[in-house]
């Protein structure tokens, strides 16, 4: 038997391994490409987002929250409802109210920051952004089986692009022979096109492509994000994220606790003058006052930073793992975890970014296709 060489070993693998997870990875790239772009297209399609400044301050989440209620407890059938909390943005934002409706789920209700007046409704299982990521997440199948499928398929597709890499690399590094790979030949007919199109557009795309797939398999299995994080973090286990609770046997002689600590968080942070900021009600008894503030105003996620307060005595609780600490008072190894996100959909370069991954991603979806005819082809050669 003919003894397989490196080179043959990593075709084979490129070959079928590609087959395998093929299809998948043309659904994950192509609603990647999509989604990388939501928010500047819920910009240009949702425009009630924005509204006139005014030159007053901001109602409170309570003030906001009790003007929602008319809208979210409108039928006898809605007493089942629950309101989570009050986002705000910058003076020309809208506020919104999150609620889970006992039909539709998880709901956005658009109010006037200023004023309290309704804007809009948002019911997101009917969100087209929302569709798109569960494609991308887990193929609009349920997600404990697609989440796996997507998984599995990305992971594999590492393996595909170490070896595209490999059966690029020419034998000798000169311009003769680097000038095929890296350029796409004029006038050439559909199967030389083809073969360019896969050849030199998957070598341009690969690098940019192996990162995000291997920052979108940290959301894929427990065990890649907890060895991802002990590589980068220099070994260290990851600070595991933690809901605080509130004393219930704690007793206080706190009224209007959501105003008091609404009043503590004006002073302590720039609502509405920079990022967005984020107030959760407690619903049940251990439940905690929760509040967000991303510093930033670009559409990146690192900077969060969670805090907890108890209902009662308004005592900040120790939780929200390593976004309960904030992003300048992190250690280095917290802080590239952070920016996994924002680096997976190229967010962390801003606009150039994200346009960067984009062109990746949609190279990427062109693979699979580009792949299949050059197999095919070669198929039919080797019939004849």
């Amino acid at each position: 038997m003919k003894k397989l060489s490196f080179k043959r070993i990593s075709y084979l693998l490129h070959l079928w391994l590609g087959m395998i997870s093929g299809i998948v990875v043309f659904i994950v790239a192509i609603t990647g490409c999509i989604y990388i772009f939501q928010t500047e297209l819920r910009d240009i399609f949702q425009p009630y987002q924005y509204v006139e400044v005014e030159n007053k301050p901001f109602l409170s989440p309570l003030e906001l929250k009790e003007k929602s209620k008319q809208y979210i407890y409108a039928s006898p059938a809605d007493t089942s409802n629950t309101i989570y909390g009050i986002t705000y943005g910058r003076q020309n934002k809208a506020a919104t109210v999150a609620y889970d409706h006992h039909e539709d789920g998880y709901t956005l209700l658009v109010l006037n920051p200023y004023s309290g007046d309704y804007i809009n409704k948002q019911v997101l299982k009917n969100d087209f952004f929302r569709f798109i990521l569960s494609g991308h997440r887990n193929l609009w199948l349920p997600y404990s089986i697609g989440h796996q499928i997507v998984g599995w398929a990305v992971l594999i597709f590492v393996i595909v692009l170490i070896t595209g890499i490999i059966l690029w690399i020419p034998k000798r590094w000169n311009k003769k022979s680097l000038k095929p790979r890296l350029t796409i030949k004029k006038n050439a007919g559909f199967f030389r096109l083809n073969y360019d199109l896969h050849n030199v557009l998957g070598i341009y795309a690969a690098l940019i492509a192996l990162v995000i797939a291997l920052t979108g398999l940290t959301w894929s299995f427990e065990w890649y994000a907890n060895s991802y994080y002990k590589v980068i973090s220099g070994g260290k286990e990851p600070k595991e994220w933690q809901v605080a609770q509130s004393d219930t046997t704690a007793i206080s002689s706190l009224e209007n606790t959501a105003d008091i600590l609404w009043s503590r968080v004006k002073a302590e942070y720039p609502i509405g003058i920079e990022g967005s900021f984020i107030f959760d009600f407690p619903d049940k008894k251990a439940d905690a006052y929760r509040i967000c503030f991303n510093s930033v105003n670009n559409d990146t996620y690192y900077k969060r930073h969670f805090r907890f307060f108890d209902q009662y005595t308004l005592k900040e609780l120790e939780g929200g793992g390593m976004y309960g600490i904030k992003y300048e008072d992190s250690s280095a190894g917290d802080k590239f975890y952070r920016m996994t996100y924002d680096i997976h959909v190229g967010a962390i370069g801003g606009f150039a970014g994200k346009l960067l991954v984009f062109l990746a991603s949609l190279i990427t979806a062109s693979l699979p296709i580009t792949g299949f005819i050059l197999w095919w082809k070669k198929r039919s050669k080797q019939k004849k």
